[in-house]
């Protein structure tokens, strides 16, 4: 996992900058509860989507462990800002309206703990909305791109962390349903096939170390072959879920 702390500075800018957060914050706004309400952001990050759902009439908070990553967001949402483990949340049961988890489980070895804090904070008739098939979300139909890794990804992706399908039989068993999902573009994140061959040699695309090394070289040369090798492809499409726990 990356070092947060470090990454900080450069988090913003590597990954869509304001325009991606505002597409985030926009599909957020389709799923939140409307209204005078108490919204809790984990893994909140610099703030760059969480100052985006502050609204008069609403309490919003981030939350995350990484001491750089909340430096920049306590500049933009001032005193709403905690420290704390997604696993361990500092508040009390029952407590929130929302729950908002946006890239994180994908992260995460086991997602239930987190998920499992954050059901456990929020209200009867509260949503957790969470992103799923991160892993997947580069991989729009209409992409050459994907379909030349279509093959190596089918073997070697992890879907184990944050699939849909795993998300919505975890919450069924916890009493949380399915009360609406909808997607956001990754605004400016589509990679040219030049970018994804230089994604795949310095080691970003992790499913590529899993593959053999010859799978590796035919990939990249099938990438190589396609034309308008600094064309961006299409921008990932993210996928949100909203959760309500039982009343």
């Amino acid at each position: 996992m990356l070092d947060y702390d470090r990454e900080a500075r450069n988090y913003d800018a590597t990954r869509g900058g304001e325009p991606r957060a505002q597409a985030a914050a926009d599909a957020l706004e389709r799923l939140l509860p409307q209204g005078s309400c108490t919204i809790l952001d984990v893994a909140c990050g610099t703030g760059i989507i969480t100052r985006k759902l502050l609204r008069p009439e609403r309490t919003v908070l981030g939350v995350d462990r990484s001491s750089g990553m909340l430096g920049l967001a306590m500049t933009r949402i001032p005193r709403g800002v905690v420290r704390a483990d997604a696993a361990r949340l500092p508040f009390a049961s029952n407590s929130v309206d929302a729950v908002v988890i946006v890239w994180l489980l994908h992260l995460l070895r086991d997602p239930a703990p987190v998920l499992v804090e954050a059901s456990r904070v929020l209200r009867p008739g509260g949503v957790l909305i969470t992103t799923v098939d991160k892993n997947d979300a580069y991989f729009v139909e209409e992409s050459d791109v994907a379909r030349v890794t279509a093959e190596l990804r089918s073997q070697y992706a992890p879907r184990v962390r944050d699939h849909r399908a795993r998300v919505l039989d975890w919450a069924a068993k916890r009493g949380l349903g399915l009360a609406g999902e909808t997607v956001f573009p990754g605004v400016g994140q589509g990679r040219s096939p030049r970018e994804w061959q230089q994604a795949i040699e310095t080691g970003e695309i992790p499913w590529c170390k899993r593959a053999a090394p010859d799978q590796v070289v035919d990939v990249r040369r099938r990438l190589s072959a396609l034309p308008h090798q600094d064309a961006a492809r299409p921008d990932p499409l993210y996928r949100l879920l909203a959760l309500e726990k039982a009343v």
